[in-house]
């Protein structure tokens, strides 16, 4: 037996302070996109603050120094 009334969870997602670390430290969408193999349609769902998959997020955080793996 399956449950249909199952309740999707949505997140509203904010990327502001990724946008701002990257204008502090002189950085272009381009940049990260060449720099971290960060795709096309990853960057336009970030800037429309839609998901991203956990390795698209850890490319990120690596190209920014955030965290050492």
């Amino acid at each position: 037996m399956t449950n249909t009334n199952k309740k999707q969870l949505q997140i509203e997602l904010d990327y502001t302070h990724l946008w701002k670390l990257l204008i502090d430290r002189q950085k272009k969408k381009e940049d990260l996109k060449r720099d971290a193999g960060i795709s096309s349609a990853s960057i336009a769902r970030i800037s429309k603050g839609e998901n991203v998959n956990t390795e698209t997020l850890l490319r990120i955080c690596q190209y920014l120094s955030l965290i050492h793996t």
